[in-house]
């Protein structure tokens, strides 16, 4: 299937430090977890508890530098293994390229003519990654306990994706190295850019996910340190905050609605292949358009 990347992180360093690096980040959690749990802010303050908030999470951030997964090599330099992996997997991989496109960014390129109707994407079952799936994970037990899990199908999605990102033989690595290293979402916006946005009605958004993530993260990185189903998940020792909300934004920037394979209900899903079709409304035509909305299948 082509050459693996390795999945590398930097640890701290051992004994006493390593201990007191703990105690601390631990004691910025709590923190960081309290401060956005109280009640909403009262008008006015908004700005104020924003940067309170993400003073604490940067804090969090310099003490967690160098502990998140990375691999080697480039985005682009995994595409021949993500088409590669896609084909083993019985998805269809011809008739189309990974393309860069300078407004958009990477996205399939067909290269041939696509005739109205017709059929050109089918992805097997199999390569998605579910709610369902991260239930038969390592992520079960925990999401057997747990209610916000339960409760949000995105979270538990991004948790899974965390989870296998950090795992070296993953079943979905080939696709994973090709999802982007950040995003372009309001959790990735500097402090001044945020600053800008206040006399716009967007601005009370963007409080709100980054509070909400904040908390989030703060929640679940005791849990992954405290509960007893919690010890054999591989983000034990590299749950950073950057980790959460590149899974938060991948999942919020990807995730589609598919029927679960009784078909009973809907469930959420990351579609490998499927999520870089880029498109717009009304007719395409020509062997260098981007793909249009129809013709992408499940199996």
């Amino acid at each position: 299937m082509g050459k693996k990347s390795r999945v590398k992180t930097q640890k701290s360093g051992g004994g006493a430090t390593s201990a007191i690096s703990t105690k601390e980040i631990m004691n910025l959690i709590t923190e960081l977890l309290q401060k956005c749990s109280n009640p909403s802010t009262a008008p006015g303050k908004e700005w104020e508890e924003y940067v309170q908030i993400r003073g604490l999470v940067e804090k969090i951030r310099k003490k967690q530098k160098g502990l998140s997964v990375v691999f080697d090599g480039n985005r682009e330099d995994h595409f021949a293994e993500l088409m590669e992996w896609g084909a083993d997997c019985g998805a269809s991989t011809e008739g189309f390229e990974v393309t860069y496109f300078s407004e958009e960014g990477y996205g399939l390129k067909a290269t041939k003519d696509i005739k109205a109707e017709e059929l050109f994407l089918w992805i097997p079952r199999k390569m998605l990654m579910t709610v369902e799936s991260a239930k038969n994970s390592i992520l079960g037990l925990i999401y057997a306990q747990d209610r916000i899990l339960q409760a949000m199908g995105n979270i538990t999605l991004a948790f899974h994706l965390l989870c296998e990102r950090s795992t070296p033989n993953s079943f979905w690595l080939p696709y994973i190295k090709t999802l982007p290293a950040e995003y372009h979402t309001p959790l990735y916006f500097e402090e001044e850019e945020v600053h800008y946005l206040q006399s716009t009605q967007a601005i009370h958004d963007v409080f709100s996910q980054y509070k909400n993530t904040a908390r989030q993260y703060a929640y679940f990185y005791k849990l992954i340190q405290t509960h007893p189903n919690a010890s054999k998940l591989p983000l034990k020792e590299s749950f950073t905050f950057d980790d959460y909300r590149w899974a938060v934004s991948s999942v919020m920037t990807r995730q589609n609605q598919i029927p679960t394979e009784d078909g009973s209900r809907v469930t959420l899903a990351l579609i490998p292949l499927w999520d870089m079709c880029n498109h717009t409304n009304g007719l395409v035509s020509g062997p260098t358009a981007e793909c249009p909305p129809a013709g992408r299948s499940l199996e």
